[in-house]
């Protein structure tokens, strides 16, 4: 993910095929080693194309994934059931909301 982030920043600073020394000194401003392996291969990928275009294969790609919610909602049975999971729901999604301001789960951008 690093290597794709530091791709990007390139891309947005005007360098429309980014090498790997560009992406390396990306990397390394903020003090990450690359692993040369992975940063050829997110070159090889990426280059040549728009990143637009790839972005916005994406998008279509994700479009199809489910987002889940319907499959409990129709396993549950009766309306009694739905409004239950919903309060379940709620509560789950208050407790992670606390966590979340909490803690800042341990790891950075970058790492």
């Amino acid at each position: 993910m690093r290597y794709v982030a530091a791709y990007l920043l390139a891309v947005l600073g005007g360098n429309s095929n980014p090498s790997a020394k560009d992406i390396t000194q990306i990397l390394e401003s903020v003090g990450i080693e690359t692993d040369g392996e992975k940063l050829n291969k997110v070159i090889s990928e990426l280059n040549g194309k728009d990143v637009q275009e790839v972005m916005a294969a994406g998008r279509e790609k994700l479009a199809s994934v489910p987002s889940g919610g319907a499959v409990a909602a129709a396993a549950g049975g009766g309306a009694g059931a739905d409004a239950d999971a919903a309060e379940e729901k709620k509560e789950e999604k208050k407790e992670e909301s606390e966590e979340e301001s909490d803690e800042d789960m341990g790891f950075g951008l970058f790492d």
